[in-house]
C-alpha cells in the first residue's frame, strides 16, 4: 500500500498499520487544495482496506516540528478571488476530508508533536485517539482572521463540549497540551522524546483488540450518537451483540479468555471477514 505523493505519504507496516503522514515541514505542513486531494485520494484507500481487515489502525502524522499550521498562506491569498461558489466547493473538499477521517472503520491516532491550528484541530478532533507531546499547541484561530472554525466545529465541538468549544471557537486563545488533555482534545500527554514510544504502546493496546469488534463498535457508536435513546438504537445494540457473539472472531475471544490464552485473531482466516453488524452503509459526504 505504501504511495508518495508530492505533500504526503501512506505506509503500510507488517502489523497492518497504515501510517499516513503529512511532509510539508518547511511550511509547518500547512495544507493546501493540493494536500487535501491527496489526503482525500489516501483515505479512500484506506476505507476499503480497513473495511476488508486489510488495515488494523492509522496513524496520523506529520514531519518537522509542527503537526500542522491549519491553511496554507498562498492558498488563502488565492481564496480571497474565489467567489461563493468556488470557496463553497473548496469548502466541501475540506469537509470530505475530515468526514473521511472520522468514519473510518478502523481505530485511528493521531501523533501530535507540535502546533496545530484551525483545520489542524479538527483533524485531531476526527481521529479516536490523540496522542501528544508536552510540546503540543492547539488553537482554533479563525476568527482572529475574519473566518470561523465552521467545516470542523462538529468534530471539534464533539470532543471538547459545546461550552468549551464558545470560549476556544470564540476567542481564539491557544491550548497548551495539559489545558488539550483536560478537555478531552487530547487522550494522553507524555514528554517530548517520548511520544514515539506512546505512539508504540498505543498501537499495541489497539491491536490486543479484535478487529471485527473494533470495526463493529466504531460504527455501533456512530449510531449511538445520533439516535442515543431511540428503540432502533436498542434493536440495533442487541444486533450487533448478538452478530459478534457467534462470528468466528467472537468466539475466538470467548475461547482464549476461558482457555487463559491469548486470542488469535489471524486465525482462521475467515477472522479478516467483516461481520454485517453495521447499521447501514452511508457514503462519504462532501473548512472552516
Amino acid at each position: 500500500m505504501a504511495t508518495q505523493q508530492t505533500f504526503s505519504r501512506l505506509e503500510l507496516d507488517d502489523r497492518g498499520i497504515a501510517w499516513l503522514t503529512l511532509e510539508r515541514p518547511e511550511v509547518h505542513n500547512a495544507f493546501d487544495d493540493s494536500l487535501i486531494s491527496e489526503l482525500n485520494a489516501h483515505l479512500e484507500r484506506l476505507h476499503e482496506a480497513a473495511h476488508h481487515g486489510e488495515v488494523r489502525a492509522v496513524v496520523l502524522g506529520s514531519e518537522g516540528k509542527s503537526f500542522s499550521a491549519g491553511a496554507d498562506l498562498g492558498w488563502m491569498k488565492r481564496m480571497v478571488e474565489y467567489d461563493f461558489d468556488g470557496n463553497l466547493a473548496d469548502s466541501r473538499k475540506l469537509a470530505a476530508l475530515m468526514h473521511g477521517l472520522d468514519t473510518l472503520p478502523c481505530p485511528t491516532v493521531c501523533r501530535v508533536q507540535g502546533a496545530a491550528f484551525g483545520g489542524a484541530v479538527g483533524l485531531a478532533a476526527c481521529c479516536d485517539l490523540v496522542v501528544a507531546s508536552e510540546k503540543a499547541k492547539f488553537c482554533l484561530s479563525e476568527v482572529k482572521i475574519g473566518l470561523s472554525p465552521a467545516v470542523i466545529s462538529p468534530y471539534v465541538q464533539r470532543a471538547i463540549g459545546s461550552r468549551q468549544m464558545r470560549r476556544y471557537a470564540l476567542t481564539a486563545e491557544v491550548m497548551d497540551a495539559p489545558t488539550a488533555l483536560a478537555l478531552g482534545l487530547a487522550h494522553q500527554v507524555v514528554e517530548h522524546d517520548a511520544l514515539d514510544a506512546a505512539v508504540q504502546a498505543m498501537l499495541e493496546v489497539v491491536l490486543a483488540g479484535s478487529p471485527q469488534a473494533q470495526r463493529a463498535t466504531k460504527a455501533l457508536l456512530a449510531e449511538v450518537a445520533r439516535a442515543p435513546d431511540s428503540q432502533a438504537t436498542r434493536e440495533h445494540t442487541c444486533r450487533v451483540i448478538s452478530e459478534l457473539r457467534v462470528s468466528a472472531e467472537g468466539q475466538e475471544g470467548l475461547a482464549s479468555f476461558f482457555e487463559k490464552r491469548r486470542p488469535d485473531w489471524n486465525s482462521p482466516a475467515d477472522h479478516h471477514q467483516p461481520a454485517d453488524v453495521s447499521h447501514n452503509n452511508r457514503a462519504a459526504e462532501p473548512r472552516s
